[in-house]
């Protein structure tokens, strides 16, 4: 996720004065600081919880008279490239100051972190096909834990007792909600169930995009005047160039390709204008929630954009479980509300440190 935090001054979009977050600081009155708060919240659960929707439909739904399923669901990552991109150079050429480039990281600094930032999702993505949504959703919650296990294990980093329980939490919590029996009903909306394969699929997606966010940051360090627009530009194009390879000219080279084959979903889409549809806002869903995302830390600061977007993960969950008939058992809710406790838990310690950071400021 792109946090930068860029003024006016770099050619990217204007921006407000950022705040701490605790709620004070300039920006306006109360009334409308709550007000543009509102609509951040509304604009990110709206925007995300509409696009689990789509892909969890995407995934499940068996299309045409044929009853066939989408079987290629790495094309949403490529279309969604696409629609990032087009949608990030739009942006940059409206808010731009035409100003110097100069201090902006070039194009080609994103082709190595494009790379994992490609198969990442991918990975998230292609594990609806043997694991829930709901699932899916817990698990790739819980990216805490492989960096707590990184950070002990390789770099001697010490957490504290607080921290362990989060991470406790949110590990039992996952455990437990995927050694629990999914109800038939769910299984069989699966194309291929298989609990193993997806949990595994998700926690490599969490490695990977470790990996991306961090050299996002590194780049964002080296190079202060890139904007969240220009990191939005050079991944999403360096990710569309990626997706059309795997998914157009290896189809045309290898005739047994076994991945996803772009020309199949395009005439899938074409015979099934249902699902054209469903693509097309499944992607505006993501570019739209990018722009309340920017607006959100801009305003308010990363750790409140880090809360709304963990509540909304929750209530994407119960939208799927009433809306999209995935109903889980009494022990799979204690599951989730110790997932969601162990993140509320973390988010709460990090407002008490920044506090602290705040009153000896």
């Amino acid at each position: 996720m792109v946090t930068n935090r860029k003024g006016r001054g770099g050619g990217g979009p204007p921006r407000p004065r950022v705040v701490d977050g605790s709620g004070s600081g300039g920006g306006g009155s109360m009334a409308s600081r709550v007000a543009v708060l509102a609509f951040c919240v509304a604009g990110i659960w709206s925007a995300y919880i509409t696009q689990g929707v789509l892909q969890e439909t995407l995934s499940t739904k068996r299309f045409g008279p044929e009853a066939r399923r989408f079987e290629h669901l790495a094309f949403l990552n490529f279309a969604q490239n696409v629609v990032c991109f087009v949608w990030s150079f739009i942006m940059i050429k409206l808010w731009s100051s035409g100003g110097s480039s100069t201090g902006h990281a070039p194009l080609r600094k994103y082709w190595g972190v494009s790379i994992t930032n490609t198969i990442g999702p991918t990975m998230g993505i292609e594990a609806l096909k043997y694991i829930s949504y709901p699932a899916q959703v817990l698990a790739k919650s819980s990216k805490m834990i492989p960096v707590m296990l990184m950070g002990t294990l390789l770099y001697g980093v010490k957490y504290t007792f607080p921290e362990y329980i989060c991470t406790f939490l949110v590990a039992g919590g996952v455990s437990s909600f995927a050694l629990l029996k999914t109800s038939s009903k769910t299984i069989k909306k699966l194309a291929n169930p298989n609990a193993p394969l997806g949990y595994t699929l998700c926690f490599l997606n969490l490695a990977f995009d470790g990996y991306t966010n961090s050299t996002q940051d590194l780049i964002k360090s080296k190079y202060p005047k890139t904007n969240p627009w220009d990191i939005m530009l050079g991944m999403n194009l360096w990710g569309t160039i990626y997706n059309a390879v795997i998914m157009f000219v290896a189809p045309l080279l290898f005739s047994n390709w076994p991945y996803a084959n772009g020309f199949e979903a395009l005439k899938f889409c074409q015979e099934n204008p249902e699902v054209a549809w469903d693509i097309t806002l499944f992607c505006l869903c993501g570019a739209v929630g990018q722009n309340f995302i920017f607006l959100t830390i801009s305003r308010f600061g990363s750790l409140t954009n880090t809360t709304i977007t963990t509540t909304r993960k929750f209530m994407s969950i119960v939208v799927s479980s009433v809306i999209s008939g995935n109903p889980l058992s009494l022990q799979q809710w204690g599951s989730v509300v110790m997932v969601f406790s162990g993140l509320s838990l973390q988010i709460l310690l990090k407002w008490k440190k920044k506090k602290g950071r705040d009153h000896k400021g």
